[in-house]
């Protein structure tokens, strides 16, 4: 994936490959193509939301410790 890229925009790219994949006309070699490449989009997408969900749970217990 490419430096920069943002969640949303794997998403959209996720979406159209999806759509690519379901296309009766893809070839075999496409579809394998279009699989890798929504396998990797896939990663980008859970790794960026494991980095979000940390995040949160990093401010809530500093928060929390605020509090005591």
């Amino acid at each position: 994936m490419a430096k920069g890229k943002t969640l949303e925009a794997a998403f959209d790219e996720l979406e159209e490959t999806i759509s690519a994949l379901e296309d009766p006309d893809v070839t075999l070699d496409e579809s394998l193509k279009l699989y890798q490449q929504g396998v990797k989009l896939l990663k980008f997408c859970n790794d960026s939301i494991d980095k979000v969900e940390k995040k949160i749970i990093e401010l809530k217990t500093e928060d929390e410790k605020d509090d005591i």
